[in-house]
């Protein structure tokens, strides 16, 4: 056992997974601290596809008895597993990330151990507690129980001090999906699928024009996927260059709606969820991205890829701010203006990726860490990310060695 302070990180979708895997990777390299990644098994496939993917694994695999599969039977179960591994471990910090029911119920059980909570990705609002559902209330409860916050941008950190947060308990670190994206680009992953790659390929060759969608958001179920769906079905008529990807939501009622909606539409692939390198390389290689995912919304940045955000707010502001994406909802016909705009005009299209990525420099993860240390009396606060230092675009993953072994 080791003598480092003990940090928990504790994950249990692919977007946790996949934003906690730097910072585990930078604890053990500045060797000071010893990260225990748990995973909760509130999506457990999901979450160790996303950590292999950067050679990683869950150190604790809670085991959780659900009932009936709502959000308080969930809440209940993550927080009493989460108990008995911090009353046995006593962890000196515990590191939550985002806004999921996983988020919470690790800050309230550390919360109630008395161990420290760190809040990865600290500060972003929407203003809306019924959009995102449940999520703008989980970040808003666990502000309330962290004592670090660690913010992305500097308007998540205005939103933190607005709320009354001590300017010295929160820091602008970056995002640490921006670390992971560019530690993956470095890969040129293999595509399980014959059509995936097929299309995938034929794009980074400039034979087609892909277009990436996801809508896996639960507000975005029912008659705004309609729209949406509809949105696709025109402009795959309308170009005749454009190629289609979408990877489905695993739930089977979402995917059935669907796959009735595209059925016997050409230049169309549906996929099940990504592994995260499969991901990555379909969004480097895509032309236009519409999404209502929050990751995407900070990855498609550093790909030069525009995004058209599929939801009436959002709470990453600055890539809209910054022109990088454009807040389209699921209104059929602004969907269809908008991607003609950037369809139709080069200059368009140029001038939504010129700007570099808002949310990152690649660096987050080892501020994440110093600050960490900081807390516990090992390092001093280490300098926020600087106003506008964002990352050198990537164009393209280069073919290079696989980043997980």
């Amino acid at each position: 056992m080791s003598d480092l302070p003990t940090v928990f990180l504790v994950a249990g979708t692919r977007p946790e997974a996949i934003k906690l895997a730097p910072v585990a990777a930078e604890m053990r390299a500045a060797g000071r601290l010893r990260p225990v990644i748990v995973a909760t098994g509130q999506h457990p496939t999901m979450v160790h596809q996303a950590l292999s993917a950067f050679g990683e694994r869950p150190d604790v695999q809670l085991e959780l008895d659900r009932r009936d599969g709502g959000q308080p039977d969930l809440l209940a179960e993550l927080v009493r597993s989460l108990d008995v591994h911090l009353a046995a471990d006593r962890p000196a910090a515990v590191l939550v990330q985002g806004d999921t029911t996983t988020t919470l119920a690790g800050a309230m059980a550390a919360f109630w151990r008395q161990v420290p909570v760190v809040h990865l990705e600290a500060g972003l609002r929407s203003g809306d507690l019924a959009a995102p559902f449940p999520e703008e209330g989980n970040r808003r409860m666990v502000a309330q129980l962290s004592r670090l916050h660690l913010a992305p941008t500097s308007g998540a950190a205005a939103n933190l001090l607005d709320e009354g947060v001590p300017a010295d308990n929160v820091l602008i670190t970056g995002n640490t999906v921006v670390d992971a994206a560019l530690a993956v680009a470095r890969q040129r992953a293999a595509l399980a699928e014959p059509a995936l790659t097929e299309t995938v390929e034929a794009a980074e060759a400039g034979r087609i024009r892909l277009v990436t969608v996801t809508a896996h958001r639960r507000e975005s179920w029912g008659e705004p996927l309609d729209r949406v769906l509809s949105a696709v079905r025109r402009l795959l008529a309308a170009y005749p260059d454009v190629h289609v990807v979408l990877p489905t939501h695993p739930n089977p009622a979402v995917r059935a709606q669907v796959e009735a909606a595209l059925a016997g539409v050409e230049r169309i692939v549906l996929t099940g969820p990504l592994p995260y390198q499969a991901l990555t390389r379909l969004l480097a290689a895509s032309f236009l991205i519409l999404t209502d995912s929050g990751g995407i919304q900070e990855e498609a940045p550093s790909f030069r890829v525009p995004v058209l955000v599929l939801r009436e707010v959002t709470e990453r502001m600055e890539s809209v701010n910054a022109g990088c994406a454009r807040l389209v909802g699921t209104d059929e016909e602004l969907i269809m203006s908008s991607a003609a705009q950037i369809l139709d005009d080069p200059r368009v299209r140029e001038a939504m990726v010129a700007v570099g990525n808002p949310y990152g420099d690649g660096l987050a993860a080892r501020r994440t860490e110093q600050a960490i240390a900081a807390m516990l009396g090992l390092d001093t606060m280490p300098a926020a990310m600087p106003a506008g230092g964002a990352a050198a675009p990537v164009a393209q993953p280069a073919p290079a060695a696989l980043v997980a072994a």
